[in-house]
């Protein structure tokens, strides 16, 4: 089955999103984010993106918090002006809790940017922090760059100029569906050793 198919799943009724999109507007909505956010959502995929699941008058921090902790997979994309905004570095210390409070997975998107400079806060990264230094204490700063560091070590997805983004899209699309298909494995085979066990003990 293509991963752009949709696909019968057997979902986790812990979670409520499959995938939690996080990426600077400016940069991506109305182009790589949307394409990706379409392809998840042809391959059966709940997805949280603010602008489609946000209703009018809800409260987007608090809505933000409650998406990410209800989500089993978060997804990153850093883009060239991704660290400039306050909103973006305050929603990756989120997600990057989530790791260890969750037990959820973080998959980082470079988006024409070199991860390398996303790691070391250098580029374009550099020269957000250079303005952030003169706007906000040391100690959210520092905890900025720790979250930024932090993703930018774990596996994830480089996309250059020169690489074909639809290409790239199916690889990531495929990883988040193998993913939640072992998961969901997983969840099934403990459904059915429970319901064996009620079976076996109401005999």
């Amino acid at each position: 089955m293509s991963y752009y198919q949709s696909a019968e799943r057997i979902p986790d009724p812990s979670w409520k999103y499959d995938v939690y999109l996080s990426f600077r507007g400016q940069d991506t909505r109305h182009g790589f984010t949307s394409h990706l956010y379409d392809a998840l959502r042809r391959a059966g995929i709940h997805v949280f993106r603010d602008e489609v699941a946000l209703g009018r008058g809800e409260q987007i921090t608090y809505t933000l918090i409650q998406a990410i902790e209800a989500s089993r997979l978060l997804v990153v994309v850093f883009s060239e002006s991704y660290a400039g905004s306050r909103w973006c570095l305050d929603e990756l210390m989120k997600i990057m809790e989530c790791i260890s409070t969750g037990g959820q997975t973080v998959i980082p998107v470079f988006y024409n940017v070199d991860p390398a400079d996303v790691r070391h806060q250098r580029g374009p990264f550099g020269e957000a922090f250079q303005s952030h230094r003169f706007s906000y204490e040391n100690e959210i700063v520092h905890a900025w760059r720790a979250a930024l560091t932090e993703a930018a070590n774990l596996s994830g997805f480089a996309i250059t100029g020169d690489r074909n983004e639809a290409e790239m899209i199916g690889k990531i699309v495929k990883h988040i569906t193998t993913l939640l298909a072992s998961e969901d494995l997983f969840i099934a085979k403990h459904l059915v050793m429970i319901l064996l066990d009620i079976f076996i003990k109401s005999k």
